[in-house]
């Protein structure tokens, strides 16, 4: 009997490893000195504003140098932003999911508009369709429940374990991040952690 108990623990923490793992998309050397997590929620527009204005060049400079780790956390606050994270966790492929959401967040103007969810889920699929994702695909993506509730668990875990009150909250190498949010001051704050 306590074999059987053991083996579904053991079984539990894989499943749970595997479903944190799934949950965020990450970028760049895991092993870099420097950890970058955002915790955003795709329709917040600071959120977009961050990303526009900071994560290329972070790309750039640090992350495609092994010397920052980035990892994207989803924290969606409302239902066109929990289904725009499950049109970006539609693809294994995280070159695509990086400039997919790069895309999400530079048309979000566009997509993010108005309360009809069918006509928010639409513009998704359009904007989603040029990176070689089929519709069939992402139509099943936004109707798979599993998916949405590992999306919303972690932003349970988020919520537990960092405090998350707004988004995007940043937290560099396990501090949070408040200064402005611009390249220049994001970057002495990565520069003083190398």
């Amino acid at each position: 009997m306590k074999k059987i108990v053991k083996y579904f623990y053991v079984l539990f923490f894989l499943i749970l490893q595997n479903t944190l793992v799934f949950a965020n998309i990450s970028i760049g050397e895991k092993n870099a000195k420097v950890n970058v997590k955002v915790f955003s929620s795709l329709t917040c527009p600071h959120c977009a504003s961050f990303h526009i204005k900071i994560f290329n060049k972070l790309k750039e400079e640090y992350i495609d140098n092994n010397k920052v780790y980035y990892e994207h956390f989803s924290f969606p606050l409302d239902l066109a932003a929990l289904n725009a994270e499950k049109i970006i966790k539609c693809t294994s492929n995280k070159d695509i999911a990086f400039k997919l959401l790069d895309s999400i967040y530079r048309n979000q103007n566009k997509w993010a508009v108005g309360e009809d969810i069918n006509k928010i889920n639409n513009s998704l699929i359009n904007l989603s369709v040029k990176f070689d994702l089929k519709k069939e695909k992402l139509n099943e993506c936004l109707k798979d429940e599993n998916l949405q509730d590992q999306i919303l668990s972690q932003r349970i875990e988020a919520q537990r374990n960092y405090k998350i009150s707004s988004t995007p909250t940043i937290f560099i190498n396990d501090k949070e991040y408040d200064g402005k949010h611009d390249f220049k001051s994001f970057k002495k704050q990565i520069d003083k952690n190398l």
